[in-house]
């Protein structure tokens, strides 16, 4: 029987999920892009571009954080993280928000596969892998709480100087840094050993393609990557609608962004208790139907879309964890970062590819119907994915509850 997680351990865990927020500026960031002459479509772009550099730096970032050790990797995350944020605050151009763009990829690339591994490998060495998308969950939750505080000053700072939000969460973000190094390696791989078990690039590609490219992670990657990129493009809206359509005040843009962020937060917590009554399969499809459905009404009945907002974000707390846990479990412990990587690889594709479909229907039509578009489009292919090969159709197992 494994021995419980130390506290001290959950609690660093819970912290480091604290600092690395966005809270002060993700409710005004639209708006500040919108206010320094960026359209729509080039918004989009920007956010292709970093997708596209997500694809180049996965497979050489996760192969990192496999040589180098997880907590290492996550180190350098964060530093990249509080970099780009700070240079928002002095970027002007186009060119310069491209720059600050491609270094938030690398922060992206170097956290995504390395974060996942090292919670995973953590829980498997002091309690129970089986609690992962639970201890994620709650994780998530303490993220988003205190993201809700930090949003409702997003707005007045926002009025005072259109720079302090993203002053405010640089700082954060590299208080975040101290955090990890109090943070311990995982057993399975501190990259500081060498002659231990190898694993090499050359190892890793051959892997990758093996997990990715059959059952059970085929159709599972793909169907989250449609999901993730259909809402990743869509976020792009929320301001400008809340704004224009909603008729929501500039100044209380951060208090509407808190409310969201308290409801993911109680959404993010239940998410080992959501798939623990739904089974990893219905969890899956089901929330992300009815996600997809929301994103398309309010096109017809426009006072539906702020509720439709809440639900955007709750529900992309909660399949993150279910994910994520579901490609652990089918992961080796050596290459599992790269692995995760990989499929986060996949998820920037498709962002890449949805990003500018849903700038262009904006721009063209309005904002609205891009999130209709978007949310069409993944009905579509989840129904073509469910027909072929329906992702994680192998019912999960209720885990033990340790964390209560």
């Amino acid at each position: 029987m494994k021995i419980g997680m130390p506290p001290s351990v959950v609690s660093k865990y819970y912290l480091y999920q604290a600092m690395r927020t966005f809270g002060f500026f993700w409710p005004v960031f639209t708006l500040f892009l919108l206010a320094r002459d960026l359209s729509f479509t080039q918004i989009a772009l920007l956010n292709s571009i970093s997708a596209g550099f997500v694809v180049v730096g996965e497979i050489p970032t996760g192969y990192i954080a496999d040589r180098i050790g997880r907590r290492n990797s996550m180190i350098v995350s964060s530093v990249l993280y509080a970099s780009s944020i700070l240079g928002f605050a002095v970027a002007q151009s186009f060119a310069g928000f491209v720059i600050l763009w491609i270094v938030w990829a690398f922060a992206q690339t170097f956290r995504s596969g390395a974060g996942a591994a090292w919670l995973y490998e953590t829980l498997e060495d002091r309690l129970d892998e089986s609690e992962y998308t639970r201890v994620r969950g709650r994780g998530g939750s303490v993220n988003k709480w205190l993201s809700a505080v930090m949003m409702l000053s997003a707005g007045p700072l926002y009025g005072v100087d259109q720079r302090l939000p993203f002053v405010a969460a640089g700082v954060l973000n590299a208080a975040a840094v101290v955090i990890l190094f109090t943070m311990p390696k995982t057993s399975a791989f501190d990259g500081e050993n060498p002659s231990e078990e190898t694993f090499s690039v050359v190892d890793a590609l051959p892997l990758i393609r093996e997990q990715l490219s059959q059952p059970p992670l085929r159709s599972f990657v793909v169907y989250a990557a449609v999901f993730f990129g259909v809402l990743r493009a869509a976020d792009e809206f929320i301001q400008p609608v809340a704004v224009n359509v909603a008729g929501v005040p500039v100044s209380a843009i951060g208090t509407l962004y808190a409310g969201f962020t308290a409801v993911s937060a109680v959404a993010s917590y239940f998410a080992g208790d959501i798939e623990d009554m739904l089974t990893t399969r219905w969890a899956l499809v089901g929330l992300t139907t009815f996600t997809a459905v929301a994103l398309v009404v309010p096109a017809f009945l426009p006072v539906l879309a702020l509720p439709m907002f809440f639900i955007m974000k709750s529900m992309n707390t909660v399949v993150h964890p279910i994910v994520s846990g579901y490609i652990n479990d089918h992961a080796e412990s050596l290459g599992r970062a790269s692995l995760l990587s990989a499929a986060s690889l996949v998820y920037a594709l498709f962002r890449f590819v949805l990003q500018p479909v849903g700038g262009v229907v904006a721009d063209r039509l309005s904002p609205l119907w891009g999130f209709a578009a978007l949310g069409g489009l993944f009905i579509i292919v989840a129904v073509v994915i469910n027909a072929t090969e329906a992702p994680a159709a192998e019912t999960t197992s209720t885990a033990d509850q340790v964390f209560t």
